[in-house]
């Protein structure tokens, strides 16, 4: 790493045009050449806006007030042009299906040097040359839109190497990953970190999945304003993720748990670097005397999968001979990697798609010959985009409609609809128009639609997804009251903390089979179950190895029931 400064913003400031009020104060940062940066805050601390004035999209095209200085390599932002700039900095978008234009991954690798009207030998040597960095160079010839998340994540990758910039700008590279994946990614990133040494810059609020790798620095933002600017074993040794909506790393919330006051000297700002001699003894008497709840007696199943089987086209099967039941009141998860046929299992449950074979049932009785109408009295389905499914402008009348639809009379109607705005947190709002709210108010818009409809089994696809640690906090314990209602939930997800923090149970899906069904604890340190699923280990499970706990799944059920007796007393 050079001492040689190539990102440097002076007392910086940024308005759009279309707030009232600036979404970055008075930004006072420098990068140093060579460097791999983290940017953390909650939903709404500018972090984005400040990875906008880097890579030119302000001003050229979110327009707004700059006041202030931001240079790149020494030339002043606002004098260059986003063609200038896109030669110094590469940005990795946080959806790599937006930023494809070839019909290959090597024409879209290409795409650049096309613009640059490069030679075309050159042109076939630098494309290779960038795909063999990424690991893409077997996948040259097929469709971007044929290949898997991480390869996706790869081949946009390429596209920016390719030009050899000398900033790599990402912009929330974890978000819709599956786990593995996602891991695969931050260990890429810090491949091309060590091999370039390149200057790097993240964006995203998943602390522990980029803390897999070393990092630099950190920088918290909260407000428009940089709130902390130092390493990540010093960070975690502050209170300043908790304060400011950030989820702490599992294992450092456990050594909390286990009474160790986290200092720098732990070095807990990556696992592997831990010193767990100083906390060995303190994590072994705080597992030794977790009291655990009391085992709630089975009930009798509400909704039943058995020997499912389904294909689109009558000869790929994309789900093969599954079988699960769930039970009154449960909390389960169904997790797998992209494209194991979660969500399929979904639309089969809420009759979308039509079982090849097998029989799904609903208290006992066979409900092949309902229509979706019909399920949706007993099953209601929760997308996880809430601008999917919402119709109308405004609250009342998108809760109201599903019954409405149904003919219910408006008195009863009124009733209903009162009621779970009641529950959802949204009575206040009821008058409001849809476009007025957030993203987590929009999903409690879409979820109580379907309690009206008073359901008996709930399914949550990605309940989470984009959502800061404080919204995805407020939406799951609102789950969880619903749960505590007696309905039944169903989420289908990618987010292994959420998994562990809520769900009771987990079924494992890998290429359209079951190939798990147990408690989470038991799924998340199942060495080959992860393997084949693309999971990730929990880091409470390697906390337990690393300070000699010999029953590492009993330490991470320790964990989960300890945390949920903490959550219910806050």
């Amino acid at each position: 790493m050079s001492s040689e400064s190539i990102i440097e913003f002076r007392e910086f400031s940024f308005q759009y045009y279309t707030q009232a009020r600036p979404t970055l104060h008075n930004i006072d940062l420098t990068i140093r050449k060579g460097e791999k940066i983290l940017i953390v805050g909650p939903s709404g601390s500018g972090k984005s806006t400040l990875g906008h004035c880097l890579n030119g999209l302000i001003p050229f095209s979110y327009k707004g007030e700059i006041k202030g200085s931001l240079k790149i390599a020494g030339k002043e932002t606002k004098e260059l042009d986003i063609f200038q700039l896109s030669k110094m900095l590469g940005t990795v978008l946080q959806d790599p299906d937006g930023q494809f234009v070839g019909l290959t991954v090597f024409e879209d690798i290409a795409f650049a040097l096309e613009n640059d009207t490069i030679p075309l030998p050159e042109m076939k040597e630098r494309v290779q040359k960038a795909a063999a960095m990424v690991d893409m160079e077997s996948f040259g010839f097929s469709s971007p839109y044929e290949l898997s998340g991480g390869q996706k994540q790869r081949t946009s990758l390429a596209g920016v190497l390719v030009d050899d910039v000398e900033i790599l700008l990402f912009d929330e590279p974890l978000a819709n990953l599956d786990p593995a994946t996602g891991m695969a990614a931050i260990e890429i990133i810090d491949e091309i970190h060590r091999k370039t040494d390149k200057t790097i810059v993240i964006i995203e609020h998943r602390l522990e999945d980029v803390l897999h790798r070393d990092i630099d620095r950190v920088i918290l933002m909260n407000d428009g304003r940089i709130l902390a600017d130092m390493d990540a074993d010093t960070l975690m040794a502050s209170s300043l993720l908790a304060e400011n909506g950030i989820r702490e790393p599992l294992y450092v919330t456990a050594m909390k748990y286990a009474g160790v006051e986290v200092t720098a000297e732990h070095c807990a700002g990556h696992i592997d670097t831990l010193k767990t001699d100083r906390i060995r003894e303190a994590l072994s008497a705080w597992n030794d005397a977790v009291e655990h709840p009391q085992v709630k007696p089975a009930s009798e199943p509400l909704l039943a999968m058995e020997n499912i089987h389904f294909s689109y086209d009558g000869e790929k099967r994309i789900i093969n001979n599954v079988s699960f039941s769930l039970e009154k009141g449960e909390l389960m998860a169904i997790v797998g990697r992209n494209g194991a046929g979660k969500s399929t299992l979904s639309r089969l449950i809420s009759g979308f798609e039509k079982e090849s074979s097998g029989t799904i049932s609903y208290l006992g009785e066979d409900i092949s010959g309902l229509t979706i109408k019909e399920r949706a009295q007993k099953i209601g389905v929760v997308m996880q985009n809430p601008n999917q499914m919402i119709s109308k402008p405004m609250i009342y009348d998108e809760v109201a409609l599903g019954l409405r639809l149904r003919g219910v009379e408006e008195d009863e109607i009124k009733k209903r609809v009162e009621k779970v705005l009641e529950i959802c947190g949204l009575a206040p709002f009821r008058k409001w128009p849809i476009a007025a709210l957030s993203f987590g108010q929009r999903k409690r818009v879409t979820i109580a639609s379907i309690l009206a409809l008073n359901p008996e089994v709930i399914i949550l696809d990605e309940p989470t997804a984009g959502q800061d640690f404080r919204h995805y906090t407020q939406i799951m314990e609102f789950v969880k009251q619903i749960n505590r209602l007696g309905v039944a939930i169903i989420l289908i997800t990618h987010d292994m903390h959420l998994m562990l923090e809520y769900a009771t149970r987990a079924v494992v899906i890998s290429g359209g089979e079951k190939i798990a069904d147990a408690r989470p604890s038991d799924v998340l340190t199942d060495s080959d179950v992860i393997e084949r699923a693309n999971l990730k280990e929990t880091s409470l499970y390697r906390l337990s190895q690393m300070t000699g706990i010999a029953d590492g799944t009993g330490f991470v059920q320790n964990f989960i029931d300890y945390d949920k007796k903490v959550r219910v007393h806050q």
